[in-house]
């Protein structure tokens, strides 16, 4: 049982979603995807989001689900790779819970990310995924109380997040 929320951010395939959907699983705590629940609110995808109302909207969104999840029974919580960028998310994010950066070296990244499921890279490409990286690796940096090193594969990231869960008392 978690006491507080954990808050999983960094870049878009950095493996927050699949490694916290399944750490979650695995230690039967609730989960929540942010994306995910912003699409069910809406009622569309996160990309078609963008497309009809534009990243502000979607950006008051990811605040409102945010301020909404506090509310909630504690949880694990893939946060969106730009959630961190106002401040206002991530003095809500330090104020209700533990933040954990899943930090992938770029280099992974791009080798692997999906640009069709990644809303403001598919039209711009790679040079936009390292154009974005390089600007919020120091805010990730920043707002983390842990950082998980995600380098070493998919069961090596699994393990360093259990790690983490079970150090914070999970």
């Amino acid at each position: 049982m978690l006491e507080r929320h954990v808050f999983l951010i960094g870049m878009p395939g950095c493996g927050k979603s699949s490694l916290g959907k399944r750490v979650a699983g695995n230690m039967r705590i609730p989960y929540v995807d942010m994306d995910q629940r912003i699409s069910d609110i809406v009622g569309c995808t996160v990309s078609e989001m963008f497309e009809r109302y534009g990243e502000q909207a979607f950006r008051n969104a990811e605040t409102n689900t945010l301020i909404q999840l506090t509310r909630e029974t504690p949880s694990l919580i893939s946060t969106g790779g730009g959630t961190v960028l106002r401040e206002n998310n991530r003095a809500i994010m330090r104020n209700s819970g533990v933040i954990v950066l899943i930090d992938r070296p770029l280099e992974e990244i791009l080798g692997d990310i999906k640009l069709d499921r990644r809303p403001l890279l598919a039209q711009k490409g790679l040079g936009e995924v390292e154009r974005l990286y390089h600007e919020r690796i120091d805010i990730y940096r920043s707002v983390a109380d842990f950082v998980m090193d995600n380098s070493n594969g998919y069961h090596a990231g699994l393990r360093g997040l259990e790690q983490i869960m079970r150090h914070m008392g999970c």
